[in-house]
């Protein structure tokens, strides 16, 4: 008998209770608890966009997201404030937003704690 007709043997004799985790399962695992403990990971960079024009904020957003790129960063925070002067929505916040639905290494985000800005700043986690 060959190691092949062992497994076989093996498989037949031991149907799945349990003992095997499949790669898929492991992965998606990983996954999950990466992404949680980055939703609660303090940002390794951050970007103050107050007092800029869009064109600029735009072309700021790029520069930054490059570079936190290039570094390795896990996890980025953008600063852009709530809009109190704005009539609708902020307009940086609006682009903000606009600007992380459009990059390629843009993933999930969310609004941050009101300790690191509230309404007034998004984190963003990078993709690898």
């Amino acid at each position: 008998m060959n190691f092949a007709d062992i497994l076989d043997e093996w498989d037949r004799r031991t149907p799945d209770k349990g003992f095997f985790i499949k790669d898929e399962e492991i992965e998606t695992e990983s996954r999950e608890s990466k992404r949680k403990r980055l939703q609660t990971k303090k940002p390794d960079a951050i970007i103050d966009l107050h007092g800029l024009t869009q064109e600029e904020a735009w072309i700021n957003l790029e520069e930054f997201f490059n570079k936190s790129r290039s570094k390795g960063f896990e996890k980025v925070l953008i600063i852009h404030g709530k809009g109190l002067h704005s009539q609708n929505e902020g307009v940086l916040k609006d682009l903000s937003r606009r600007f992380i639905e459009r990059c390629p290494f843009a993933g999930i985000s969310g609004r941050s704690s009101a300790s690191r800005g509230g309404g007034g700043a998004t984190w963003v986690l990078l993709k690898n």
